[in-house]
């Protein structure tokens, strides 16, 4: 039966897929892309406090995958209102922060769990901060921003969407016969089409799934931590990216889609490689300017809280143990004195803005 836009697609097809998927295109780009990501991943072992990395480059990619679905901030309102000011931000950087705070929920889950279904859950939950669960009612469709046009109706039914992702949950652990020898990289990319076919979301889904995918690569020991910026390539190669997946449903066009997201995650995980080592030696430059202009106030501590939390209030002084509010106060001041940081008011409170950092952030 042909494939049809406005009919719910009950009849997708459980994985693995069909035919030869390790194709000699794909395990060409997959080495590229081990290569690249094993480079991200001894990257960031030369950063002794994995809390910088943690802290900035999952807010990029939370900034990116919220564009990716029109929701709109900046990376200055993603920093200004993370932590003590969320709740005065507005709804498009709230919901891009949740996004961030969902990952960072996933990839602690990692170290009781594997992935799962309820992974899932939770996270699109935690996106969403709502408690919702699996889609149990008819009616959800896909549309065509410009035309209004119905170009996907995804499976329905729970108990449907339920089997569907249990066989996706299978298949993304090697545990479908004939699945076990693919490359993580190469179940990586079946299983993100896999999981936006199933939709099993009201909402939320691509976030979700780009959320699954990060936690993956950590689950499968390719890396440490989820700081591979991978939304990045897809916001850039965004009509790609929708024509890939709906390719693979009506056409079954496997290899591009793969091929696409391989070359996503080389690409990104090349960037992600230029800007750790870049965040390495602007670090290091920073603690040798306070030690050598201000060495009454150096500690290797201050100098890496300030890249840690790049939008710094005198309260995270406090909470790191460095000083009483008035002895952080005071450090504070000193790094604006000897232009490291710009100090900025957010009402009645004060901030100390890490200007060379968040430019480094912001570049290409």
């Amino acid at each position: 039966m042909a494939f049809d836009t406005q009919t719910p697609y009950n009849t997708l097809p459980d994985l693995p897929p069909a035919g030869d998927i390790e194709t000699r295109a794909v395990l060409k780009a997959c080495i590229e892309a081990r290569a690249a990501v094993a480079e991200v991943k001894a990257a960031g072992l030369l950063v002794p406090n994995q809390g910088v990395l943690i802290n900035s480059i999952p807010l990029l990619e939370a900034q990116a995958s919220s564009e990716i679905e029109n929701i709109v901030t900046t990376t200055d309102q993603m920093f200004l209102f993370d932590g003590a000011s969320e709740s005065e931000a507005d709804p498009a950087t709230k919901e891009a922060l949740r996004y961030r705070a969902a990952l960072w929920q996933g990839f602690q889950q990692l170290k009781d769990r594997p992935l799962t279904t309820n992974t899932a859950v939770q996270i699109c939950r935690a996106i969403k901060g709502v408690e919702l669960d699996i889609r149990k009612t008819p009616g959800t469709t896909l549309r065509n921003e410009r035309s209004g046009e119905t170009i996907y109706t995804p499976p329905e039914g729970e108990a449907l969407l339920r089997d569907k992702l249990a066989n996706w949950e299978q298949f993304m652990h090697g545990a479908l016969a004939g699945t076990d020898a693919l490359d993580p990289l190469v179940r990586m990319a079946i299983g993100h089409y896999q999981f936006e076919a199933i939709h099993p979301f009201v909402d939320g889904n691509g976030r979700t799934g780009r959320v699954l995918n990060l936690l993956y690569l950590v689950d499968q020991g390719l890396l440490d931590i989820p700081v591979l910026y991978l939304s990045r390539h897809i916001i850039r190669n965004k009509a790609d990216y929708y024509n890939g997946l709906l390719a693979v449903t009506t056409d079954g066009a496997w290899e591009p889609w793969i091929l696409y997201m391989l070359r996503g995650v080389a690409e990104t995980a090349r960037w992600t490689t230029r800007k750790i080592v870049a965040l390495r030696s602007l670090i290091e430059e920073t603690a040798e300017r306070i030690r050598t202009q201000a060495p009454q106030i150096y500690s290797r501590e201050l100098a890496e809280l300030i890249f840690v939390r790049p939008y710094c209030r005198i309260g995270h002084l406090v909470e790191a143990g460095l000083g009483h509010r008035q002895t952080a106060s005071v450090h504070l001041k000193q790094l604006v004195a000897i232009g490291i940081l710009r100090e900025h008011k957010l009402g009645r409170e004060k901030l100390f803005l890490n200007p060379g950092f968040i430019e480094l952030l912001k570049q290409d």
